[in-house]
């Protein structure tokens, strides 16, 4: 049946007020000046976030003594929950919030995060018992003060991140082709804020300590908060709370909807503060979670969509498995390549050291490089009809984490010198995750916009949230069970031929992962883009 018959037969969900195409605004370089509000709003949001992201593990690990795999699994805990709250995030502002006030909201539970994390304590030690049984101690009041701040961290992540995010599509009209290059553009932003703390949060962590590091990344989000609310009259009103919503309205004795979400998200930091303390809690949490919105999507598509918003909701699904596989991969960053870095990369440069945490900037730094050139390219082949169809540009970023982990994988087995390569082998796999982190998250985000149906693309796009919430739980997970076999910090007892090793295998098996991946992308290109209907 053509599809343009099916659309007269029966009037799209798509036809709503969300589709309307926004007020014009005042541009600046091709796009409206909100977006750089935006931009450089996430730029210091994504500071904050990575600066505390390329410490953590070594704060856990070398602060607090804790084993590989305990400190691998609080870090994929507090990742995955900090990437699943944007689902509820992006509901509330839907239906309740509107984006505006959603962003500032979760800025300021960053804030109080991140400060919060500048709080160490004294550092944990070994003490040997008469009978010889080694045992940690560790200063417990900086450590409930720690579980406390990744619980803000996560609140605040759920309100900010997917509403930003869905800011950027409602400043332009609908199926407007800038919307690509735009959220290329705002990618740029982020890598631009995360190479810049993988630097300076990294240093200042681990050379002068860790309250340097974390607190640095707390000014970074409180500079974002600023430039936010700085910015409001460039949004032309496209963030604000939907017309229906009435967030004075009582809804339980005296107390209005707003004073609700504000009871409830309190309510939701304390069980954070618990959640992160137990790993398999929060698996199982996941778990639940997805299946339940999952089914929500497919409920939805099935019975409330005509044959065309379904289709194009199904294919949504699978980019999103595609995503969360993606981001499985990726997200070893953070854990077993940053703990790789620090054992076995020989990271000596112009006669100094660096940093294995200011490693973390080679990723972003990769892709505010070649972010223009992206966001030149897509619109550019569209013009000459040689654009890749979107499901093969998921497969491409396969092909870049395959061949970023094929070359870690020979590397450690072929140019091992002493239990350690040289640090070019890890700058040459780190360009390939940027290359490929550049592609499928424009990518991504665009075609949540382009195939979610307007009165859920907030849920949506926090959807694509809760996918890479779950890799980075499996991320983690798959990272612990590879750990290193320390107890505490018996780690020097284990000599670093082993290590290296050890992460060899995980390399291979990774780079083998992704490789497949690939190909069944690209041999279901076909068929996933016919069943989005020329939505791009």
């Amino acid at each position: 049946m053509n599809p343009t018959n099916v659309e007269k037969e029966a009037p799209l969900i798509h036809d709503s007020p969300r589709s309307l195409d926004p007020p014009p605004s005042r541009e600046l370089w091709g796009h409206p000046i909100g977006l750089y509000v935006l931009f450089m709003t996430e730029m210091w949001e994504r500071f904050s976030f990575y600066g505390m992201r390329a410490l953590l593990v070594f704060y856990l690990t070398k602060h607090f003594l804790f084993s590989d795999e305990v400190a691998l699994g609080l870090y994929g805990s507090y990742v995955a929950l900090g990437y699943a709250t944007p689902v509820i995030g992006g509901m509330l502002a839907d239906r309740y919030l509107g984006q505006r006030l959603s962003v500032i909201f979760g800025a300021i539970l960053m804030c109080l995060g991140h400060f919060g994390m500048a709080f160490e304590g004294a550092a944990a030690h070994t003490v040997i018992s008469p009978d010889g049984v080694a045992s940690v101690v560790r200063d417990e009041a900086a450590l409930q003060v720690f579980y406390l701040s990744l619980a803000l961290l996560i609140v605040g992540i759920g309100f900010l991140k997917p509403n930003i995010a869905t800011i950027v599509s409602q400043l332009y009209p609908a199926d407007d082709p800038r919307r690509s290059s735009a959220y290329t553009l705002f990618q740029m932003g982020i890598m631009l804020g995360a190479a810049l703390s993988a630097g300076v949060c990294g240093y200042l962590g681990e050379t002068f300590g860790w309250a340097y590091g974390f607190g640095t990344a707390g000014v970074g989000m409180l500079i974002g908060l600023m430039v936010f609310l700085g910015g409001q009259r460039f949004l032309k009103g496209v963030a604000e709370p939907p017309p229906h919503a009435d967030l004075k309205k009582r809804v339980l004795g005296p107390l209005n909807t707003l004073h609700v979400i504000g009871i409830c998200s309190l309510a939701a930091i304390g069980l954070f503060w618990l959640f992160v303390q137990k790993t398999m809690i929060v698996g199982y949490l996941l778990g639940g979670f997805s299946l339940i919105v999952v089914t929500y999507v497919l409920v939805v598509s099935f019975f409330y969509c005509n044959r065309i918003e379904r289709d194009r909701m199904l294919v949504l699904l699978a980019f999103q498995l595609a995503l969360t596989f993606f981001a499985t991969l990726f997200e070893q960053a953070g854990g077993s390549l940053n703990l790789f870095a620090d054992r076995n990369v020989d990271r000596h440069f112009w006669g100094g050291e660096i940093q294995a945490s200011q490693l973390q900037s080679i990723v972003p730094a990769t892709i505010v490089l070649l972010a223009p050139l992206f966001a030149w390219l897509w619109p550019a082949l569209s013009r000459i009809n040689r654009n890749p169809p979107t499901p093969s540009k998921y497969a491409f970023t396969m092909v870049f984490m395959a061949a970023g982990f094929g070359v870690l994988a020979w590397a450690t087995g072929a140019f091992s010198d002493h239990g350690s390569i040289n640090m070019v082998w890890l700058v040459a796999a780190y360009i390939c995750f940027g290359v490929a982190d550049l592609i499928i998250v424009s990518v991504s985000y665009s075609t949540i916009t382009s195939l979610s149906l307007p009165k859920i693309v907030g849920m949506m796009m926090g959807t694509s949230m809760l996918a890479i919430s779950g890799a980075n739980y499996l991320a983690a997970m798959f990272a612990s069970w590879m750990a290193l076999p320390q107890k505490g910090s018996n780690l020097a007892a284990i000599p670093i031929e082993e290590t290296l090793v050890a992460y060899g295998t995980l390399f291979t098996w990774l780079a083998s992962a992704a490789a497949i991946c690939a190909v069944f992308l690209f041999l279901v290109t076909p068929l996933l883009s016919r069943k989005m209907h020329g939505a791009q």
